[in-house]
């Protein structure tokens, strides 16, 4: 049974930081892209950032470029997200989430139908 388990969220201050981080069991983690989404209230869940099985290949949206980094540490079989100058519009409840498709890369990685197991979610408030 694939479980995801977020930590790291928080309140901070716009212009800090904070790491998220995900620990997965249940399943052999390396050989599965892994990505981050975040979801505000009233608004759709959005794609914030995925990464292939090997890390080799990152992808992220126009809003998280330069801000935000992805990478995984597959011998612990965690994912981390890395932000940085959060904003306040950064603020949301972020999931993470495990692939579906065996070494998967690529751009459809933004898409959610892409994953099958997420996370419970871990609040993120960005404060002006």
């Amino acid at each position: 049974q694939v479980q995801l388990v977020e930590s790291g969220g928080g309140l901070v201050q716009a212009g800090g930081s904070l790491r998220l981080s995900c620990a997965a069991s249940g399943y052999i983690f390396s050989r599965y892209a892994m990505g981050w989404f975040r979801q505000a209230p009233g608004k759709e869940r959005e794609f914030v950032a995925a990464i292939n099985w090997n890390g080799g290949q990152t992808y992220y949206p126009d809003s998280a470029k330069d801000r935000f980094t992805i990478s995984r540490d597959n011998a612990k079989n965690t994912v981390y997200l890395q932000m940085n100058s959060l904003k306040p519009e950064d603020t949301a409840v972020y999931y993470c989430a495990a692939g579906r498709r065996l070494f998967a890369s690529g751009s459809g990685l933004q898409r959610t139908d892409e994953y099958n197991s997420w996370g419970q979610g871990t609040q993120v408030t960005v404060s002006s």
